[in-house]
């Protein structure tokens, strides 16, 4: 990974792109901001793709990666801007498989219920079930984690482990901020309890979604010349640090509102950088090419 002590800012991706085979790339707060599309980080992708590079999305999304592919479709991604989809829901898929669970206590709305197929996994009480998945706040409009601190307790008395189908603690929709299960997995794990994250910022999201890139490419991929894309200093930016690949950091995201509209101020983006101690390799107010 580039060392740098101070990264540069680019208005765009171009001056970049050359150095890098493979872009691993988020999708919410990058891609859209789960209202619309933004067009430009559509097109940078799509002209990286144009000159040989590889794009793999990477997504917290605690569903299975044909669900994302939809609603990209839905918001007016290109399909000419992705090679690859890979989900934390597929993670989870994974996860469960290995562990030949038929039955979970599902935390989280009905919308997510999808994650668990038809009938292979049965969603039942505390009392049946071997482990928890959390995939959200039942109600995200109005809830708060804190509001499952006793379900929490109940399930550390019982031993009981917990996976994480999205690590992402909130998520951007148009201008407000959602709580997301990351919360509710960070505090069963301060709690003592037995957590799994399937997502950003941890390996098994990363090292699947290289093994794919390598597939494309029909050779393995030098993780020099892999670059992750994202709006997220926690699982974007940490999840690449500790994979062993640069990050380009999109300051119109997630940080925008503490980090400030525009091109963002360097004071603020070290001090951001410096508080949870990872540098990007160069930052870019939107993807643009």
């Amino acid at each position: 990974m580039t060392d740098i002590s101070d990264s540069p800012v680019f208005a765009r991706f171009a001056p970049l792109a050359s150095a890098y085979d493979v872009a691993l790339c988020d999708v919410w707060g990058v891609l859209h901001n789960g209202v619309a599309a933004h067009a430009e980080a559509g097109d940078a992708l799509t002209r990286f793709r144009a000159q040989g590079g590889v794009v793999v999305l990477i997504s917290n999304a605690p569903r299975d990666s044909e669900w994302v592919i939809d609603h990209l479709d839905g918001y007016g991604v290109p399909r000419s801007a992705w090679d690859a989809v890979i989900t934390s829901g597929d993670v989870t898929h994974h996860m469960l498989a290995e562990r030949g669970v038929a039955k979970v206590h599902h935390i989280g709305p009905m919308r997510d219920v999808p994650l668990f197929g038809d009938e292979r996994i049965a969603r039942v009480s505390v009392e049946e079930a071997p482990l928890a998945v959390v995939t959200g706040l039942f109600d995200d409009r109005t809830e708060e984690p804190e509001d499952y601190r006793p379900l929490l307790e109940e399930l550390k008395d019982r031993g009981m482990p917990l996976i994480c189908a999205n690590p992402d603690l909130v998520v951007q929709i148009g201008d407000d901020l959602i709580w997301c299960a990351g919360a509710i997995a960070d505090m069963y794990r301060d709690l003592g309890g037995e957590t799994h994250y399937a997502g950003k910022p941890y390996a098994p999201i990363y090292d699947a979604a290289i093994a794919v890139a390598s597939d494309i490419r029909k050779r393995a991929v030098d993780r020099s010349r892999i670059i992750a894309i994202g709006d997220a200093v926690r699982t974007d930016l940490a999840g690449a640090a500790a994979a062993g690949i640069d990050c380009l950091f999109v300051a119109d995201g997630i940080h925008a509102e503490e980090l400030g509209p525009g091109a963002p101020d360097p004071e603020k983006l070290a001090a951001l950088f410096a508080e949870h101690g990872d540098t990007p390799v160069a930052v870019t107010p939107k993807l643009t090419w």
